[in-house]
């Protein structure tokens, strides 16, 4: 029997396989989940542009909608997964196998990345062929560099939520919802964080996505500098940091969930 590393990587591949198939065998949900975004983004497209606005705020608008995808993905289909694995019957399957608990989730997030990915990369095409949007591709190593620390960090506070909500109560699916519109706003999808004020944008720096979002139309839009909040290097070894602790915390609230699983046959804190 596999251990060790083996175990580890044949669990996220075993995890991931699902979910990168079964994202294609409904096509109705890729068209849902690719053309309807598309909505919002439209509608602040012709806000920006009819109170005549710099050609870059549609920028900031498409990019921001574009990120919308990764943030509504670890939030439902991650953050709330163990909760609803366990109405389904499959949490205590999960916690007796041999596998980790974070090898499971990082394949939930692997497999989930395919159609997320597929939702954004609709939307920055739509930006640049609908409304005419140009990136400058000019730092275009670094922003891949941003890109994935940003991912490891969201998707490590993902993992960390995902155990929070079932150790601590049942109502994940309206923690989940309760997330949703708050983060979009004070993480700026739609709009320079900075313009929130230093010390509000400080505090929604907590979010991964707000110092990721915001490096990345740093250097997508190099030509507009007052968009940033603070340097993109600063911004970077920030999202390093988040990614270290989110990732330790999520794999100590798994361990001590599995931990309380076996020893005492629960899985939240609330004894029934």
């Amino acid at each position: 029997m596999a251990t060790g590393m083996t175990l580890f990587v044949r669990t996220v591949i075993a995890r991931a396989y699902p979910r990168m198939i079964g994202a294609y065998r409904e096509k109705s949900w890729v068209f849902f989940d690719t053309f309807l975004p598309l909505l919002m983004v439209s509608a602040y497209v012709f806000f920006y542009r009819a109170m005549q606005a710099p050609e870059e705020y549609i920028g900031l608008v498409v990019v921001g909608g574009a990120m919308t995808a990764y943030w509504l993905n670890v939030l439902w289909s991650m953050s709330s997964q163990l909760y609803w694995d366990k109405d389904a019957g499959n949490l205590a399957l999960y916690i007796q196998a041999p596998g980790s608990m974070m090898a499971i989730l990082l394949g939930m997030a692997l497999g989930g990345l395919v159609m997320t990915t597929t939702r954004a990369a609709a939307i920055v095409l739509a930006g640049m062929f609908l409304f005419g949007v140009q990136f400058s591709l000019a730092h275009l190593g670094l922003l891949i560099l941003v890109f994935t620390v940003t991912m490891a960090a969201l998707y490590g506070m993902g993992m960390l939520l995902a155990s929070l909500f079932l150790l601590y109560g049942r109502e994940a699916w309206h923690m989940s919802a309760l997330l949703q519109e708050p983060i979009y706003l004070v993480s700026g999808f739609y709009f320079p964080v900075n313009q929130l004020g230093f010390w509000v944008a400080t505090a929604a720096s907590l979010v991964p996505l707000t110092l990721g979002l915001d490096a990345m139309r740093q250097l997508l839009f190099p030509q507009n500098p007052t968009f940033g909040f603070v340097s993109v290097t600063l911004e970077f070894w920030i999202l390093v940091g988040l990614a270290v602790v989110f990732i330790a915390a999520a794999r100590f609230a798994l361990v001590y969930m599995e931990g309380l699983a076996k020893r005492e046959g629960r899985i939240t804190e609330r004894r029934r």
